[in-house]
């Protein structure tokens, strides 16, 4: 029996949330998941989310109804699998901390915005990141506040040319963890639908959403 997926996406348009969904969808598709693309957070209280192995949120800077947000972690707790990426899952709900437990991490600051800088693998015997090495990006540089707990994949450095003080700070860049029963998986790379051309960033997040998947 196939697996199957629900992708959300919404709030601002600057992350292009509509056209990273589609690719979304296209991903998950390709690999045998069947995949409901809503626009919003209404399904979240409307469908039974325990039937999904995969959700995905594509949402940034927006609000979420209590009754969205308690089911939508009741049903993570339960064992549906969460995949995200960028301010699309780490700065969906600033007002929510229920759901940044959840994710492990919260989006505070992208020094410099578009930048060049660069991903360092950090477990390179992981499934998610085997045979990508160490690469050079260009997007929003993610400052974040990060869950001790998360299984740190990969990592960036800072420098203090665009602000000065954290020149040195290692930051998590891809990570997964456990919510409950359900496996969680973050990038933060990922600004808009066109850093899926970037190889490694596409592979990352597709490894990335399989394995987080029920």
């Amino acid at each position: 029996m196939s697996k199957s997926a629900l992708i959300f996406w919404g709030g601002w348009e600057g992350h292009t949330p509509e056209r990273s969904a589609g690719i979304v969808k296209t991903l998950l598709e390709r690999n045998a998941i069947t995949v409901q693309l809503e626009a919003g957070t209404k399904i979240l209280a409307t469908a039974d989310l325990g039937k999904f192995d995969l959700i995905v949120p594509v949402v940034t800077m927006s609000s979420i109804e209590k009754p969205e947000l308690k089911a939508l972690l009741q049903a993570v707790r339960d064992g549906s699998g969460v995949a995200g990426f960028h301010g699309s899952m780490c700065d969906s709900f600033r007002n929510e901390p229920d759901y940044q437990f959840m994710t492990g991490g919260q989006w505070v600051a992208h020094p410099g915005n578009i930048i060049d800088y660069r991903v360092d693998v950090a477990r390179p015997g992981d499934p998610v990141m085997t045979g990508i090495k160490s690469f050079s990006y260009r997007s929003e540089q993610y400052y974040m506040h990060v869950d001790p707990s998360n299984e740190v994949l990969a990592t960036t450095t800072f420098t203090d040319e665009h602000f000065p003080g954290i020149g040195g700070v290692v930051m998590p860049v891809v990570w997964k963890r456990h919510y409950g029963k359900a496996r969680v998986f973050y990038s933060a790379l990922g600004h808009t639908a066109e850093e899926f051309d970037v190889p490694e960033m596409a592979e990352i997040f597709e490894r990335g959403a399989l394995w987080a998947a029920r």
